[in-house]
């Protein structure tokens, strides 16, 4: 359990660097890290941006991620490897191994290991919850790093940004609406349907697979043209029922990826997320009139 608290109301001034974190087989993993000024140790955070598998940068998130830094979290977002080039499940373990690489160097973070969470937008919602479900599977944890302490890529919390929580049916949803890019990013990542189904947290449930089911937050937007809302509502029955702690907030009229957008909602969004995290790390938070 980790012995730090967190304080939503904190405000720090906030230090980016962007190193390489370590070679590994496949290459160099990068990542930018958002380092608040103060004596610390900092809860920490692994970032994982949406882009469809196939797109997007680190910095895509940047709005979110400084609000949630300047509270008092560092927050690590990372550059992992992009669809077609690199198919299920390369991101999974680049995320497996950012986690691992957290922990195993939280002195240098400033961070204590077992406050780690991870936040995904979008297909990044569908990433870090794959890792989350499955930390120890061999396929996902099969990148080492040179010099690393025996961590496992458990985390204490996931926060999912209108994620992909089932890549099979938001399949199904882009080809009936004729979402051709969302079809060919989907098929250039899982690159056929077995896979979609097995790297599927929905049907991973449904499979009652034995997994980890860490305490997940769920923000989605009602006017989500992208992620259709009945599935993060399914998921959180179903993630629920398998004996899961997952809050799912909705955001009336809020379309897809609005938390980094200047929306009055994304806001409150963020306010949602740190008053998740607090009562993770088990800070109380007064209520709000």
């Amino acid at each position: 359990m980790s012995s730090i608290g967190y304080d939503p109301s904190a405000r720090y001034e906030v230090s980016i660097s962007d190193p390489v974190l370590l070679q590994h087989s496949s290459g160099a993993l990068e990542a930018t890290i958002y380092q608040p000024r103060g004596s610390g140790p900092f809860p920490g955070l692994l970032n994982i941006h949406g882009g469809a598998w196939c797109r997007g940068e680190r910095s895509d998130d940047h709005p979110m991620i400084m609000s949630l830094a300047a509270s008092g979290m560092v927050v690590v977002a990372l550059e992992y490897r992009l669809a077609p080039q690199h198919p299920y499940p390369a991101q999974i373990m680049d995320t497996n191994l950012g986690i691992r690489w957290m922990k195993a160097n939280a002195r240098d973070l400033n961070i204590d290991p077992d406050s780690v969470g991870a936040m995904g937008c979008s297909s990044g919602g569908h990433t870090v919850m794959m890792s989350g479900l499955r930390p120890t599977d061999p396929r996902y944890n099969a990148l080492d790093f040179p010099g690393g302490d025996p961590v496992d890529a458990s985390v204490r919390y996931l926060l999912c940004c209108w994620p992909v929580l089932d890549p099979y049916a938001r399949y199904l949803y882009a080809r009936n609406v004729a979402d051709d890019r969302l079809v060919e990013s989907t098929e250039a990542y899982f690159l056929n349907e077995a896979a979609m189904h097995e790297g599927n947290p929905q049907e991973t449930l449904e499979r009652q697979e034995i997994v980890e089911l860490p305490s997940t937050l769920i923000i989605q937007g009602t006017n989500d043209g992208n992620v259709p809302l009945s599935i993060p509502q399914k998921f959180e029955t179903s993630f629920r029922q398998a004996g899961g702690g997952v809050e799912l907030e909705l955001f009336p009229g809020m379309p897809h990826g609005f938390g980094n957008q200047p929306f009055p909602e994304s806001a409150r969004a963020l306010d949602v997320m740190k008053g998740f995290i607090a009562r993770q790390l088990g800070t109380p938070v007064a209520a709000r009139l």
